[in-house]
């Protein structure tokens, strides 16, 4: 006879969504919990392991956490010491001057123009050095709008357009304005990529930080796992889907467009290869974005080093919703059937269609567990009220 188990909740992905919810399922509610992902794997896109040389690399490509919440920092701080860090990126363009191929701070910066055009501006000299260049936009609708309208098309060919081209396989004219909004240009010498309030590294990693988020007795864990399959083989009473939406609704309506990556990582016999966390690489002939340097990120002392190569791709795992007018479009039809499913909530990128950072679905993952709260009674609760209406005689 086959396995048969009744839960109060199927959690399907074992990501950040997902763990999230399922610990505050089964730790404030007293719920039991499945969580499954059709990965071999916990802790979703964030999964982290120590490679062949021991050095811990992360398999999706390097995962920064920050955040401006202290809501959502003092909550994964329940299930992980910190590394303070803050993350550099550098940009390897050709100066115009010179034609030689140079290493500068993304995003741009004051040290970035003076190092590019051999000036010694300051940071009233910069604003208006970008004034003088910027292109009139009328109404800023794409990622073209965004930096042709602030420091003109001259440093948009340089370090975004290409960079755009490659990631999306569409050109910045083609895509929202969200795209390249994500990525500031400043006139002071902060070379910060990232300026929030809150900055670190899970201590132990991002998979040592899950596995005690998981680590609770009303909650099992089944990876390789598909949806199909749990529901053969358990009950329960209500969803967490935090897949591809359109996916839930077996493609329906078509197939929401997506983004993939695919990763080549290098263990190398030297102590360190980069200068900083990343080395972005604009040009749109360099068939990879991106290289990063983990022992950067996770501070681990080690004799070799381990890079990770990130080439854009059409096909693979969904990874970046695509930020069209005609994908939002399909969404909304997604977002109407997911809007009627009474007991599935649907939580995460994938299952929003929401180009996400990760302390964003932590966000939207606890206001969703509050949702609920306000609508679902805990299982203890259900079994009262059953238990009352057969005293009753209901």
């Amino acid at each position: 006879m086959s396995e048969r188990i009744t839960y109060d909740w199927l959690v399907v992905g074992a990501g950040f969504a997902g763990s999230i919810l399922a610990e505050r399922l089964a730790a404030e509610r007293g719920d039991r919990v499945l969580v499954i992902d059709r990965r071999d794997h916990i802790a979703g896109n964030a999964f982290d392991h120590l490679d062949e040389a021991g050095v811990l690399i992360h398999r999706y490509g390097p995962h920064i956490f920050h955040t401006n919440s202290e809501a959502v920092f003092a909550h994964l701080s329940k299930f992980t010491e910190w590394r303070p860090y803050e993350h550099r990126v550098l940009a390897e363009v050709v100066r115009p001057t010179t034609g030689e191929t140079i290493q500068v701070p993304m995003p741009i910066n004051l040290d970035t123009i003076n190092r590019l055009y051999g000036l010694d501006l300051s940071e009233d000299e910069l604003e208006a050095w970008f004034a003088a260049r910027a292109e009139t936009v009328q109404q800023v609708r794409t990622s073209e709008d965004v930096v042709v309208g602030k420091v003109g098309r001259e440093l948009y060919e340089m370090f975004f357009r290409g960079y755009t081209r490659k990631q999306w396989a569409l050109d910045p004219s083609e895509l929202d304005k969200s795209v390249t909004a994500r990525v500031p240009t400043r006139t002071n010498r902060d070379d910060r990529y990232f300026t929030d309030r809150f900055q670190a590294m899970p201590l132990q990693g991002y998979t040592a930080m899950f596995a005690r988020m998981l680590d609770h007795p009303l909650i099992d864990v089944r990876t390789g796992m598909e949806f199909a399959e749990a529901r053969r083989r358990f009950s329960f009473r209500r969803v967490i889907w935090t897949g591809p939406v359109d996916e839930y609704f077996g493609f329906r309506h078509g197939r929401l467009p997506y983004r993939s990556l695919r990763f080549r990582h290098e263990t190398l016999d030297q102590e360190w290869a980069l200068p900083t966390g990343t080395v972005n690489h604009p040009a749109e002939a360099t068939p990879f974005t991106r290289v990063s340097e983990y022992k950067h990120l996770t501070g681990q002392a080690h004799p070799k080093t381990s890079v990770t190569y990130e080439f854009p791709a059409a096909e693979g795992d969904p990874y970046y919703p695509i930020p069209r007018p005609e994908n939002q479009a399909l969404y909304k039809r997604y977002e109407a059937l997911a809007d009627g499913e009474r007991d599935t909530w649907f939580v995460g990128r994938l299952a929003t269609y929401r180009y996400y950072n990760m302390d964003q679905v932590v966000g939207q993952a606890l206001a969703t567990f509050e949702r609920i709260q306000k609508s679902v009674l805990p299982a203890a609760a259900n079994d009262a009220v059953a238990a009352g209406r057969v005293a009753a005689g209901d």
